[in-house]
């Protein structure tokens, strides 16, 4: 098991809708914890990298109804 983070900035912060589907990305198998800085509008993902890619977590959120804008790089 290998964790990694991701995170991506975000336009539109996510409503009622977006943060309900959010609760369901939870149980997909890999995604281990989403956090949110609204003040950055930024969304963070700690993932297992040998189950999900970085693409495959971002289409994750995307389906969710996330409007992901650019990913940031961590350091």
């Amino acid at each position: 098991m290998t964790q990694l983070d991701v995170a991506f900035r975000y336009g539109t912060p996510p409503g009622e809708n977006e943060l309900r589907a959010l609760t369901y990305v939870r149980d997909v198998y890999g995604v281990r914890r989403i956090e949110f800085n609204e003040a950055q509008q930024m969304v963070r993902v700690e993932y297992d990298a040998s189950r999900l890619s970085e693409k495959t977590v971002a289409a994750i959120l995307r389906r969710a109804g996330m409007d992901l804008r650019e990913k940031i790089e961590l350091v």
